[in-house]
């Protein structure tokens, strides 16, 4: 498996890590909502679902991978423990990547309009005096918004509990170094689970 075909798959939808947490050029959106009704320290055990909804083609992903080893240390930091047999909550992930574009409106160089005498153009007699008014034009670029969703469900009903979800913009930089931004995006989504770790403040139900 060369690294030319793992980038591929990651463009491909599988984008779980590609939010640029880590000196990226945004701020990553994170949001989360949880079942209010659910007391969350009752939780011991854990596992993941199977398949991984960023899973393809009957094989686990090098995502895959990496999001289950960040959500493990997280949870583990809660005082959970992994027991495929007998799971309590099972942890899902889904991932996506679309394309965006931006709209910038900035200040445009000012121009004469139309030639009059001398070659000045008609406004000439303004020049070296005074400035004129701004005109501003818009540039719209286009870039790569990536979006992970990761999900706690209530394995006995299951019934989803938790949801936290990051949005953030894509760059080569984090296509080319995925785990760091994996590891960052699956700690700014569980800084907002409802059982605080080590040194966190609890979510307000």
């Amino acid at each position: 498996m060369n690294s030319t075909w793992i980038r591929r798959l990651a463009l491909s939808g599988i984008a779980a890590g590609l939010l640029a947490l880590a000196g990226c050029a945004s701020t990553p959106d994170v949001r989360s909502d949880f079942d209010r009704s659910v007391d969350f320290t009752q939780y011991k055990t854990f596992a993941f679902a199977s398949p991984l909804g960023t899973d393809r083609s009957g094989y686990q992903t090098l995502v895959s991978q990496h999001l289950k080893a960040a959500t493990q240390r997280e949870l583990e930091a809660r005082g959970m423990r992994l027991d495929e047999s007998a799971p309590q909550v099972l942890v899902n992930f889904n991932a996506a990547l679309n394309e965006k574009l931006r709209v910038s409106t900035l200040p445009a160089p000012t121009m004469g309009l139309g030639m009059g005498i001398g070659g000045r153009g008609y406004y000439g007699y303004r020049m070296g005096m005074y400035g004129t008014f701004p005109l501003y034009e818009e540039r719209v670029s286009q870039y790569t918004e990536g979006t992970l969703n990761i999900d706690i469900v209530d394995a006995r009903r299951k019934q989803l509990v938790w949801e936290g979800v990051i949005k953030g913009t894509v760059t080569q930089k984090t296509l080319d170094n995925l785990q760091p931004a994996i590891d960052a995006a699956v700690t700014a989504a569980f800084a907002r689970y409802p059982v605080p770790g080590p040194a966190a403040k609890p979510v307000t139900r």
